[in-house]
């Protein structure tokens, strides 16, 4: 059994994953997420990333005498990305070689976990990546606006490989994320998830897509703030295209070495 506090010395330590869930103010929901990773079998590492004391109390209460879950607490809040950065350390330092990111908001289907994990464990140097399936309550604005994403991902790797870079539930290689990390820190905020995702894709790591359902819950808790957020994206979105012309030729001939295999 893998616990929170890292694999046995004697476990198979090419892959033992586990899962990491950033929380700010999610207290309605992360129980319900928390539970039912664990129930397939992933140890839990909660991220709480400066969280309201309701939410505290919430987590506290969660985690107590439970040897499946871990509590790691930001001193403030960051953002996504910090938490999540916090969370790959902790993970990889406890020894586990691979992590599931997902939300807290209980936005993404946690009945999907054996399909991302049986993924990864066929191909342990892949990144999984969640391609949604999405119901009648997305926002209209939200569903369209993704696709100006995608095609600034598509342009940034010269590939269709990443079908969708914006969804936070994904299955991460650790010795190939952290090293990317250490060489770069990742964006704090709602850029995270696009930004992880290009770079290692320019780092040679595979990319597997697995279709699962997403909803937006109703009176869900969104963090996602138009004007800030957006001028982060842009940004985002303008430095990978920068960082993908000196690249070109290698992610050109990788390209072409695929199609010759």
């Amino acid at each position: 059994m893998l616990g929170p506090a890292g694999p046995r010395a004697n476990a198979d330590r090419r892959f033992a994953p586990c899962a990491v869930v950033p929380i700010y103010n999610h207290g309605r929901t992360i129980a319900a997420t928390a539970n039912a990773l664990a129930a397939h079998g992933l140890p839990v590492l909660i991220v709480d990333d400066g969280s309201n004391d309701e939410t505290r109390r919430i987590l506290d209460d969660l985690v107590a005498g439970r040897d499946d879950l871990r509590l790691i607490r930001q001193p403030r809040n960051g953002g996504k990305g910090v938490a999540l950065s916090a969370g790959f350390l902790a993970a990889y330092e406890a020894g586990y070689t691979h992590v599931l990111q997902i939300d807290a908001d209980g936005q993404h289907d946690t009945a999907d976990v054996p399909r991302f994990v049986a993924e990864a464990q066929a191909t342990p140097e892949a990144m999984v990546c969640g391609c949604p399936v999405y119901d009648a309550s997305i926002p209209k604005a939200r569903y369209y606006g993704r696709y100006l994403t995608h095609a600034c991902v598509w342009l940034e790797t010269l590939s269709f490989d990443i079908k969708d870079s914006m969804l936070g539930y994904r299955l991460y290689p650790l010795a190939a994320t952290c090293e990317e990390m250490t060489r770069k820190p990742f964006p704090p905020r709602m850029d995270f998830d696009t930004e992880v995702a290009v770079r290692l894709f320019w780092r040679g790591v595979p990319v597997r897509n697995v279709a699962t359902r997403v909803i937006y819950p109703e009176n869900g808790l969104s963090h996602f703030r138009l004007w800030r957020d957006n001028a982060r994206i842009t940004a985002m979105h303008t430095r990978l295209l920068l960082g993908m012309l000196p690249r070109a030729p290698r992610l050109v001939l990788r390209k072409l070495t695929r199609k010759s295999a």
